[in-house]
Protein backbone atom coordinates (compact mmCIF):
# COMPACT_ATOMS: atom_id res chain seq x y z
CA UNK A 1 0.00 0.00 0.00
CA UNK A 2 1.03 3.63 -0.46
CA UNK A 3 1.30 4.09 3.28
CA UNK A 4 3.95 1.45 3.78
CA UNK A 5 5.94 2.71 0.82
CA UNK A 6 5.90 6.22 2.22
CA UNK A 7 6.80 5.34 5.77
CA UNK A 8 9.07 2.31 5.79
CA UNK A 9 12.69 2.14 4.70
CA UNK A 10 14.05 5.36 6.15
CA UNK A 11 15.25 4.89 9.74
CA UNK A 12 14.99 8.58 10.65
CA UNK A 13 11.48 8.76 9.19
CA UNK A 14 10.50 5.70 11.17
CA UNK A 15 12.03 7.38 14.21
CA UNK A 16 9.81 10.42 13.71
CA UNK A 17 6.78 8.18 13.48
CA UNK A 18 8.02 6.15 16.46
CA UNK A 19 7.14 2.81 14.92
CA UNK A 20 7.70 0.82 18.10
CA UNK A 21 6.10 -2.45 19.03
CA UNK A 22 4.30 -0.89 21.98
CA UNK A 23 2.86 2.43 20.78
CA UNK A 24 -0.14 2.79 18.48
CA UNK A 25 -0.17 5.32 15.65
CA UNK A 26 -3.68 6.71 15.07
CA UNK A 27 -3.97 6.57 11.29
CA UNK A 28 -6.92 5.94 8.95
CA UNK A 29 -5.59 2.38 8.72
CA UNK A 30 -5.53 2.03 12.49
CA UNK A 31 -2.69 -0.43 11.98
CA UNK A 32 0.76 0.97 12.49
CA UNK A 33 2.13 0.39 15.98
CA UNK A 34 -0.34 -2.29 17.05
CA UNK A 35 1.60 -4.77 19.21
CA UNK A 36 2.90 -7.53 16.99
CA UNK A 37 1.80 -10.25 19.41
CA UNK A 38 -1.83 -9.11 19.15
CA UNK A 39 -2.46 -10.95 15.91
CA UNK A 40 -6.26 -11.07 16.26
CA UNK A 41 -6.44 -7.30 16.60
CA UNK A 42 -4.08 -6.80 13.67
CA UNK A 43 -6.08 -9.15 11.41
CA UNK A 44 -9.31 -7.35 12.34
CA UNK A 45 -7.79 -3.95 11.56
CA UNK A 46 -6.44 -5.17 8.23
CA UNK A 47 -9.86 -6.55 7.28
CA UNK A 48 -11.60 -3.32 8.31
CA UNK A 49 -9.08 -1.26 6.38
CA UNK A 50 -9.72 -3.28 3.24
CA UNK A 51 -13.47 -2.85 3.63
CA UNK A 52 -13.45 0.86 4.40
CA UNK A 53 -10.81 2.11 1.97
CA UNK A 54 -11.03 2.09 -1.77
CA UNK A 55 -7.76 1.90 -3.79
CA UNK A 56 -8.00 5.58 -4.61
CA UNK A 57 -8.45 6.47 -0.93
CA UNK A 58 -5.41 4.51 0.19
CA UNK A 59 -3.25 6.10 -2.47
CA UNK A 60 -4.02 9.55 -1.15
CA UNK A 61 -2.94 8.82 2.41
CA UNK A 62 0.42 10.51 2.82
CA UNK A 63 3.11 9.92 5.39
CA UNK A 64 2.67 13.52 6.43
CA UNK A 65 -1.04 13.13 7.21
CA UNK A 66 -0.35 10.08 9.34
CA UNK A 67 2.44 11.89 11.13
CA UNK A 68 0.28 14.94 11.73
CA UNK A 69 -2.53 12.87 13.24
CA UNK A 70 -0.23 10.75 15.38
CA UNK A 71 0.87 11.11 18.99
CA UNK A 72 4.54 10.48 18.13
CA UNK A 73 4.78 13.75 16.19
CA UNK A 74 6.21 15.11 19.43
CA UNK A 75 9.61 14.58 17.77
CA UNK A 76 8.87 17.41 15.37
CA UNK A 77 6.75 19.64 17.60
CA UNK A 78 9.09 19.61 20.58
CA UNK A 79 12.48 21.25 20.37
CA UNK A 80 15.45 18.92 20.07
CA UNK A 81 17.86 18.74 23.01
CA UNK A 82 21.53 19.68 23.21
CA UNK A 83 23.30 16.76 24.90
CA UNK A 84 26.93 16.19 25.88
CA UNK A 85 28.21 12.65 26.37
CA UNK A 86 31.71 12.92 27.79
CA UNK A 87 34.63 11.36 29.60
CA UNK A 88 37.33 13.54 31.12
CA UNK A 89 40.38 13.39 33.32
CA UNK A 90 37.97 13.84 36.24
CA UNK A 91 35.89 10.73 35.40
CA UNK A 92 37.96 8.29 33.32
CA UNK A 93 41.52 6.88 33.34
CA UNK A 94 43.95 7.81 30.60
CA UNK A 95 43.91 4.23 29.23
CA UNK A 96 40.22 4.65 28.38
CA UNK A 97 40.51 8.22 27.11
CA UNK A 98 43.28 7.35 24.67
CA UNK A 99 41.16 4.57 23.12
CA UNK A 100 38.23 6.95 22.72
CA UNK A 101 40.34 9.84 21.39
CA UNK A 102 39.56 10.99 17.85
CA UNK A 103 42.34 12.78 15.89
CA UNK A 104 41.43 16.21 14.58
CA UNK A 105 41.63 15.00 10.97
CA UNK A 106 38.89 12.45 11.77
CA UNK A 107 36.43 14.92 13.33
CA UNK A 108 34.46 15.54 10.08
CA UNK A 109 34.07 11.78 9.54
CA UNK A 110 32.92 11.33 13.15
CA UNK A 111 30.36 14.14 12.77
CA UNK A 112 29.00 12.46 9.64
CA UNK A 113 28.67 9.10 11.35
CA UNK A 114 27.02 10.60 14.43
CA UNK A 115 24.48 12.49 12.33
CA UNK A 116 23.72 9.24 10.53
CA UNK A 117 22.29 7.87 13.79
CA UNK A 118 18.50 7.84 13.96
CA UNK A 119 18.02 10.42 16.70
CA UNK A 120 20.98 12.76 16.05
CA UNK A 121 20.56 15.93 13.96
CA UNK A 122 23.83 17.82 14.65
CA UNK A 123 27.15 16.90 16.26
CA UNK A 124 30.63 18.09 17.29
CA UNK A 125 33.67 16.38 18.80
CA UNK A 126 35.99 17.92 21.42
CA UNK A 127 38.88 15.48 21.82
CA UNK A 128 41.98 16.54 23.80
CA UNK A 129 44.50 14.80 26.06
CA UNK A 130 42.26 15.52 29.08
CA UNK A 131 38.78 14.99 27.66
CA UNK A 132 36.69 13.27 25.00
CA UNK A 133 33.30 14.96 24.69
CA UNK A 134 30.63 14.57 22.04
CA UNK A 135 28.03 17.32 21.68
CA UNK A 136 24.84 16.49 19.79
CA UNK A 137 21.43 17.90 18.97
CA UNK A 138 19.15 14.95 19.67
CA UNK A 139 15.52 14.30 18.74
CA UNK A 140 15.24 12.15 21.87
CA UNK A 141 17.53 12.48 24.89
CA UNK A 142 17.38 8.84 25.99
CA UNK A 143 17.64 7.30 22.54
CA UNK A 144 20.25 9.80 21.40
CA UNK A 145 22.49 9.01 24.39
CA UNK A 146 22.05 5.26 23.78
CA UNK A 147 23.01 5.56 20.11
CA UNK A 148 26.03 7.78 20.74
CA UNK A 149 27.29 5.52 23.54
CA UNK A 150 26.99 2.47 21.28
CA UNK A 151 28.84 4.38 18.54
CA UNK A 152 31.63 5.25 20.99
CA UNK A 153 31.86 1.60 21.98
CA UNK A 154 32.02 0.49 18.36
CA UNK A 155 34.77 2.95 17.41
CA UNK A 156 36.90 2.39 20.52
CA UNK A 157 36.37 -1.29 21.26
CA UNK A 158 35.40 -0.45 24.87
CA UNK A 159 32.24 -2.23 26.11
CA UNK A 160 29.16 -0.03 26.54
CA UNK A 161 28.91 -1.02 30.22
CA UNK A 162 32.44 0.24 30.87
CA UNK A 163 31.83 3.54 29.09
CA UNK A 164 28.65 4.03 31.12
CA UNK A 165 30.63 3.66 34.35
CA UNK A 166 32.91 6.58 33.48
CA UNK A 167 30.85 8.88 31.24
CA UNK A 168 28.93 11.98 32.29
CA UNK A 169 25.71 13.20 30.67
CA UNK A 170 24.49 16.78 30.54
CA UNK A 171 21.40 18.20 28.84
CA UNK A 172 20.42 21.59 27.44
CA UNK A 173 21.23 24.34 30.00
CA UNK A 174 23.62 22.09 31.91
CA UNK A 175 25.38 21.16 28.66
CA UNK A 176 25.63 24.84 27.74
CA UNK A 177 27.09 25.75 31.12
CA UNK A 178 29.60 22.90 30.87
CA UNK A 179 31.11 23.92 27.51
CA UNK A 180 31.22 27.54 28.70
CA UNK A 181 33.14 26.45 31.83
CA UNK A 182 35.44 24.30 29.72
CA UNK A 183 36.19 27.18 27.36
CA UNK A 184 36.84 29.49 30.30
CA UNK A 185 39.35 27.02 31.75
CA UNK A 186 37.26 26.32 34.85
CA UNK A 187 37.14 22.57 34.19
CA UNK A 188 40.89 22.24 33.54
CA UNK A 189 43.47 20.73 35.88
CA UNK A 190 45.21 24.09 35.90
CA UNK A 191 42.43 26.56 36.58
CA UNK A 192 42.18 29.18 33.84
CA UNK A 193 44.76 27.64 31.49
CA UNK A 194 44.51 28.99 27.96
CA UNK A 195 45.17 25.95 25.77
CA UNK A 196 41.60 24.65 26.00
CA UNK A 197 40.20 27.87 24.48
CA UNK A 198 42.41 27.32 21.43
CA UNK A 199 41.09 23.75 21.22
CA UNK A 200 37.47 24.94 21.31
CA UNK A 201 38.29 27.39 18.51
CA UNK A 202 39.71 24.49 16.51
CA UNK A 203 36.40 22.61 16.78
CA UNK A 204 34.67 25.53 15.05
CA UNK A 205 37.42 25.86 12.44
CA UNK A 206 37.33 22.17 11.52
CA UNK A 207 33.52 22.09 11.61
CA UNK A 208 33.03 24.88 9.07
CA UNK A 209 31.32 23.44 6.01
CA UNK A 210 30.89 19.98 7.55
CA UNK A 211 27.37 18.66 7.07
CA UNK A 212 26.07 18.02 10.59
CA UNK A 213 27.94 20.83 12.34
CA UNK A 214 24.66 22.71 12.30
CA UNK A 215 23.27 25.98 13.51
CA UNK A 216 22.63 24.94 17.13
CA UNK A 217 25.92 23.15 17.84
CA UNK A 218 28.08 25.61 15.89
CA UNK A 219 26.28 28.47 17.65
CA UNK A 220 27.01 26.81 21.00
CA UNK A 221 30.74 26.52 20.32
CA UNK A 222 31.01 30.04 18.88
CA UNK A 223 29.31 31.40 21.98
CA UNK A 224 31.68 29.32 24.13
CA UNK A 225 34.64 31.06 22.47
CA UNK A 226 33.11 34.43 23.32
CA UNK A 227 32.66 33.30 26.95
CA UNK A 228 36.26 32.03 27.17
CA UNK A 229 37.63 35.34 25.90
CA UNK A 230 35.38 37.40 28.13
CA UNK A 231 36.26 35.44 31.30
CA UNK A 232 39.99 35.80 30.69
CA UNK A 233 39.71 39.50 29.87
CA UNK A 234 37.40 40.53 32.70
CA UNK A 235 38.78 38.33 35.50
CA UNK A 236 42.43 37.87 34.41
CA UNK A 237 42.08 34.31 35.70
CA UNK A 238 45.14 33.06 33.81
CA UNK A 239 47.51 35.36 35.74
CA UNK A 240 49.83 33.81 38.31
CA UNK A 241 51.70 30.51 38.31
CA UNK A 242 49.84 27.44 39.55
CA UNK A 243 52.37 24.69 38.77
CA UNK A 244 55.80 24.10 40.36
CA UNK A 245 57.72 24.77 37.14
CA UNK A 246 55.83 27.97 36.30
CA UNK A 247 56.12 29.12 39.92
CA UNK A 248 59.90 28.54 39.81
CA UNK A 249 60.23 30.84 36.82
CA UNK A 250 57.85 33.41 38.27
CA UNK A 251 59.69 33.47 41.60
CA UNK A 252 63.10 33.86 39.92
CA UNK A 253 61.89 36.75 37.78
CA UNK A 254 60.33 38.41 40.84
CA UNK A 255 63.70 38.31 42.63
CA UNK A 256 65.61 39.82 39.70
CA UNK A 257 65.75 43.59 39.16
CA UNK A 258 63.31 44.54 36.41
CA UNK A 259 66.08 46.15 34.36
CA UNK A 260 68.04 42.88 34.24
CA UNK A 261 65.29 40.51 33.04
CA UNK A 262 66.51 40.53 29.43
CA UNK A 263 70.21 40.17 30.23
CA UNK A 264 70.16 37.66 33.13
CA UNK A 265 72.05 34.44 32.30
CA UNK A 266 69.90 31.34 32.79
CA UNK A 267 71.15 27.81 33.55
CA UNK A 268 68.88 24.74 33.75
CA UNK A 269 70.36 21.56 35.22
CA UNK A 270 68.34 18.53 34.11
CA UNK A 271 66.41 18.16 30.84
CA UNK A 272 63.66 15.83 32.10
CA UNK A 273 59.96 16.65 32.28
CA UNK A 274 60.30 19.41 34.89
CA UNK A 275 63.40 20.91 33.28
CA UNK A 276 61.63 21.02 29.93
CA UNK A 277 58.67 22.82 31.50
CA UNK A 278 61.01 25.37 33.10
CA UNK A 279 62.53 26.04 29.68
CA UNK A 280 59.08 26.51 28.14
CA UNK A 281 58.00 28.91 30.88
CA UNK A 282 61.22 30.91 30.50
CA UNK A 283 60.59 31.19 26.76
CA UNK A 284 57.00 32.29 27.44
CA UNK A 285 58.39 35.07 29.65
CA UNK A 286 60.65 36.33 26.85
CA UNK A 287 63.92 34.53 27.60
CA UNK A 288 65.47 33.34 24.31
CA UNK A 289 68.95 32.31 25.43
CA UNK A 290 69.92 29.69 28.05
CA UNK A 291 72.32 26.88 28.90
CA UNK A 292 71.15 23.34 29.73
CA UNK A 293 73.30 20.81 31.60
CA UNK A 294 72.28 17.17 31.21
CA UNK A 295 73.81 13.67 31.20
CA UNK A 296 73.04 13.18 27.50
CA UNK A 297 72.59 15.60 24.62
CA UNK A 298 69.63 13.79 22.99
CA UNK A 299 66.98 15.28 25.25
CA UNK A 300 68.37 18.78 24.84
CA UNK A 301 68.41 18.36 21.07
CA UNK A 302 64.75 17.24 21.15
CA UNK A 303 63.80 20.31 23.23
CA UNK A 304 65.73 22.57 20.85
CA UNK A 305 63.80 21.13 17.89
CA UNK A 306 60.49 21.52 19.72
CA UNK A 307 61.16 25.18 20.55
CA UNK A 308 62.70 26.77 17.44
CA UNK A 309 64.05 30.30 17.56
CA UNK A 310 65.55 29.91 21.04
CA UNK A 311 69.29 29.60 21.65
CA UNK A 312 69.71 26.52 23.86
CA UNK A 313 73.33 25.54 24.55
CA UNK A 314 74.10 22.01 25.76
CA UNK A 315 76.75 21.29 28.39
CA UNK A 316 77.64 17.83 29.81
CA UNK A 317 77.24 17.08 33.51
CA UNK A 318 80.97 17.32 34.22
CA UNK A 319 80.83 21.01 33.21
CA UNK A 320 78.08 21.79 35.74
CA UNK A 321 80.21 23.93 38.10
CA UNK A 322 81.86 25.82 35.24
CA UNK A 323 78.40 26.52 33.79
CA UNK A 324 77.10 27.68 37.19
CA UNK A 325 80.01 30.12 37.42
CA UNK A 326 78.75 31.80 34.23
CA UNK A 327 75.07 31.90 35.29
CA UNK A 328 72.98 34.39 37.28
CA UNK A 329 70.02 32.06 37.88
CA UNK A 330 70.39 28.29 38.32
CA UNK A 331 67.33 26.01 38.07
CA UNK A 332 67.89 22.43 39.26
CA UNK A 333 65.55 19.54 38.42
CA UNK A 334 67.44 16.23 38.41
CA UNK A 335 66.66 12.83 39.94
CA UNK A 336 69.89 12.82 41.92
CA UNK A 337 69.43 11.37 45.42
CA UNK A 338 72.16 13.59 46.89
CA UNK A 339 72.75 17.35 46.53
CA UNK A 340 74.70 18.61 43.50
CA UNK A 341 75.70 21.86 45.22
CA UNK A 342 77.13 22.29 48.69
CA UNK A 343 78.48 25.39 50.43
CA UNK A 344 82.09 24.59 49.45
CA UNK A 345 81.10 24.40 45.74
CA UNK A 346 79.30 27.73 45.67
CA UNK A 347 81.88 29.64 47.73
CA UNK A 348 84.42 29.18 44.94
CA UNK A 349 82.15 30.60 42.25
CA UNK A 350 82.60 34.21 41.11
CA UNK A 351 79.79 36.62 42.01
CA UNK A 352 76.82 36.92 39.67
CA UNK A 353 76.45 39.85 37.27
CA UNK A 354 76.50 43.34 38.82
CA UNK A 355 73.20 44.05 37.00
CA UNK A 356 71.40 41.65 39.34
CA UNK A 357 73.24 42.78 42.45
CA UNK A 358 75.99 40.14 42.39
CA UNK A 359 73.78 37.53 44.13
CA UNK A 360 73.30 34.18 42.34
CA UNK A 361 69.82 32.60 42.61
CA UNK A 362 69.39 28.84 43.01
CA UNK A 363 65.83 27.68 42.35
CA UNK A 364 65.65 24.00 43.32
CA UNK A 365 62.48 22.15 42.22
CA UNK A 366 63.85 18.65 42.90
CA UNK A 367 62.81 16.21 45.61
CA UNK A 368 65.21 15.09 47.09
CA UNK A 369 66.85 18.51 46.92
CA UNK A 370 69.70 19.20 44.48
CA UNK A 371 70.99 22.22 46.44
CA UNK A 372 72.00 21.83 50.07
CA UNK A 373 70.47 24.22 52.59
CA UNK A 374 74.01 25.18 53.66
CA UNK A 375 74.37 27.15 50.38
CA UNK A 376 72.19 29.83 51.95
CA UNK A 377 75.15 30.63 54.24
CA UNK A 378 77.08 31.95 51.24
CA UNK A 379 76.69 35.74 50.99
CA UNK A 380 76.54 35.77 47.21
CA UNK A 381 73.84 33.06 46.90
CA UNK A 382 70.13 32.68 47.63
CA UNK A 383 68.38 29.29 47.58
CA UNK A 384 64.67 28.65 47.02
CA UNK A 385 63.23 25.14 47.17
CA UNK A 386 59.86 23.44 46.51
CA UNK A 387 58.42 24.57 49.84
CA UNK A 388 59.05 28.21 48.92
CA UNK A 389 57.36 27.62 45.57
CA UNK A 390 54.31 25.99 47.17
CA UNK A 391 53.48 29.28 48.88
CA UNK A 392 53.50 31.05 45.50
CA UNK A 393 51.35 28.32 43.94
CA UNK A 394 48.89 28.27 46.86
CA UNK A 395 48.50 32.05 46.81
CA UNK A 396 47.89 32.03 43.06
CA UNK A 397 45.42 29.13 43.31
CA UNK A 398 43.43 30.97 45.94
CA UNK A 399 43.38 34.04 43.72
CA UNK A 400 42.22 31.98 40.76
CA UNK A 401 39.42 30.42 42.79
CA UNK A 402 38.14 33.90 43.62
CA UNK A 403 38.30 34.78 39.95
CA UNK A 404 36.51 31.52 39.06
CA UNK A 405 33.58 32.68 41.19
CA UNK A 406 33.52 35.92 39.21
CA UNK A 407 33.65 33.88 36.01
CA UNK A 408 30.52 31.94 37.04
CA UNK A 409 28.56 35.18 37.01
CA UNK A 410 29.68 35.82 33.43
CA UNK A 411 28.86 32.23 32.44
CA UNK A 412 25.35 32.42 33.93
CA UNK A 413 24.69 35.64 32.01
CA UNK A 414 26.02 34.22 28.73
CA UNK A 415 24.08 30.95 29.22
CA UNK A 416 20.83 32.89 29.46
CA UNK A 417 21.70 34.80 26.30
CA UNK A 418 22.46 31.59 24.42
CA UNK A 419 19.20 29.93 25.53
CA UNK A 420 17.30 33.03 24.43
CA UNK A 421 19.06 32.88 21.05
CA UNK A 422 18.05 29.21 20.69
CA UNK A 423 14.46 30.13 21.51
CA UNK A 424 14.52 32.82 18.83
CA UNK A 425 15.47 30.18 16.22
CA UNK A 426 12.05 28.58 16.71
CA UNK A 427 10.50 31.22 14.45
CA UNK A 428 12.79 30.61 11.45
CA UNK A 429 10.74 27.73 9.90
CA UNK A 430 7.53 29.76 10.33
CA UNK A 431 9.09 32.78 8.59
CA UNK A 432 10.18 30.62 5.66
CA UNK A 433 6.83 28.83 5.38
CA UNK A 434 4.79 32.01 5.66
CA UNK A 435 6.78 33.49 2.78
CA UNK A 436 6.34 30.30 0.75
CA UNK A 437 2.61 30.24 1.53
CA UNK A 438 2.18 33.85 0.40
CA UNK A 439 4.29 33.20 -2.70
CA UNK A 440 2.12 30.24 -3.73
CA UNK A 441 -1.01 32.39 -3.46
CA UNK A 442 0.68 35.21 -5.39
CA UNK A 443 1.74 32.93 -8.24
CA UNK A 444 -1.67 31.26 -8.45
CA UNK A 445 -3.52 34.59 -8.60
CA UNK A 446 -0.97 36.07 -11.00
CA UNK A 447 -1.46 33.13 -13.35
CA UNK A 448 -5.25 33.61 -13.27
CA UNK A 449 -4.86 37.32 -13.96
CA UNK A 450 -2.47 36.81 -16.88
CA UNK A 451 -4.71 34.18 -18.49
CA UNK A 452 -7.68 36.59 -18.38
CA UNK A 453 -5.62 39.35 -19.99
CA UNK A 454 -4.86 37.23 -23.03
CA UNK A 455 -1.71 36.36 -24.94
CA UNK A 456 -1.05 39.76 -26.53
CA UNK A 457 0.30 41.42 -23.35
CA UNK A 458 3.72 42.99 -23.77
CA UNK A 459 6.67 42.32 -21.45
CA UNK A 460 6.45 45.74 -19.82
CA UNK A 461 2.87 45.14 -18.69
CA UNK A 462 3.70 41.61 -17.53
CA UNK A 463 6.58 42.91 -15.47
CA UNK A 464 4.44 45.70 -13.99
CA UNK A 465 1.71 43.26 -12.92
CA UNK A 466 4.35 40.91 -11.44
CA UNK A 467 5.98 43.77 -9.54
CA UNK A 468 2.56 44.91 -8.29
CA UNK A 469 1.77 41.44 -6.92
CA UNK A 470 5.17 41.21 -5.23
CA UNK A 471 4.75 44.64 -3.67
CA UNK A 472 1.33 43.77 -2.25
CA UNK A 473 2.64 40.51 -0.76
CA UNK A 474 5.71 42.19 0.74
CA UNK A 475 3.61 44.95 2.28
CA UNK A 476 1.20 42.37 3.66
CA UNK A 477 4.03 40.26 5.14
CA UNK A 478 5.96 43.17 6.64
CA UNK A 479 3.94 43.32 9.86
CA UNK A 480 3.89 39.56 10.61
CA UNK A 481 7.59 39.28 9.77
CA UNK A 482 8.49 42.09 12.15
CA UNK A 483 6.63 40.30 14.92
CA UNK A 484 8.42 37.03 14.19
CA UNK A 485 11.95 38.42 14.32
CA UNK A 486 13.70 38.50 17.69
CA UNK A 487 17.37 38.28 18.73
CA UNK A 488 16.49 36.77 22.10
CA UNK A 489 17.95 39.65 24.13
CA UNK A 490 14.61 40.58 25.72
CA UNK A 491 12.66 37.78 27.43
CA UNK A 492 9.33 39.65 27.18
CA UNK A 493 9.76 40.29 23.46
CA UNK A 494 10.84 36.69 22.93
CA UNK A 495 7.74 35.35 24.67
CA UNK A 496 5.50 37.54 22.53
CA UNK A 497 7.35 36.46 19.39
CA UNK A 498 6.80 32.77 20.16
CA UNK A 499 3.09 33.44 20.82
CA UNK A 500 2.87 35.20 17.42
CA UNK A 501 4.60 32.22 15.78
CA UNK A 502 2.12 29.70 17.22
CA UNK A 503 -0.81 31.92 16.21
CA UNK A 504 0.40 32.20 12.60
CA UNK A 505 1.05 28.46 12.44
CA UNK A 506 -2.55 27.81 13.49
CA UNK A 507 -4.11 30.46 11.25
CA UNK A 508 -2.36 29.43 8.04
CA UNK A 509 -1.79 25.73 8.76
CA UNK A 510 1.98 26.19 8.56
CA UNK A 511 2.76 23.37 10.98
CA UNK A 512 1.89 20.88 8.29
CA UNK A 513 4.40 22.48 5.91
CA UNK A 514 7.07 22.63 8.62
CA UNK A 515 6.63 18.94 9.40
CA UNK A 516 6.79 18.10 5.71
CA UNK A 517 10.04 20.04 5.35
CA UNK A 518 11.53 18.19 8.30
CA UNK A 519 10.51 14.86 6.83
CA UNK A 520 12.13 15.71 3.50
CA UNK A 521 15.33 16.86 5.21
CA UNK A 522 15.57 13.65 7.18
CA UNK A 523 14.90 11.35 4.25
CA UNK A 524 17.43 13.19 2.05
CA UNK A 525 19.97 13.14 4.90
CA UNK A 526 19.49 9.38 5.29
CA UNK A 527 19.94 8.79 1.55
CA UNK A 528 23.23 10.69 1.59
Amino acid sequence: MAVSNALVGCPKLETLLNLSSTSTLQTPLGLIGVPRNNNRTRRGLIHRARCELSPSDSATISALEQLKNSAPDRYTKERSSIVVIGLSIHTAPVEMREKLAIPEAEWPRAIGELCGLNHIEEAAVLSTCNRMEIYVLALSQHRGVKEVTEWMSKTSGIPVSEICQHRFLLYNKDATQHIFEVSAGLDSLVLGEGQILAQVKQVVKVGQGVNGFGRNISGLFKHAITVGKRVRTETNIAAGAVSVSSAAVELALMKLPESSLASARMLIIGAGKMGKLVIKHLVAKGCNKMVVVNRSEERVTAIREEIPGVEITYRPLDEMLASAAEADVVFTSTASESPLFFKEHVETLPPASPEIGGVRLFVDISVPRNVGSCVNEVETARVYNVDDLKEVVAANKEDRLRKAMEAQTIIAEESNQFEAWRDSLETVPTIKKLRAYAERIRMAELEKCMSKMGDDINKKTTRAVDDLSRGIVNRFLHGPMQHLRCDGSDSRTLSETLENMHALNRMYGLEKDILEEKLKAMTSGQQK
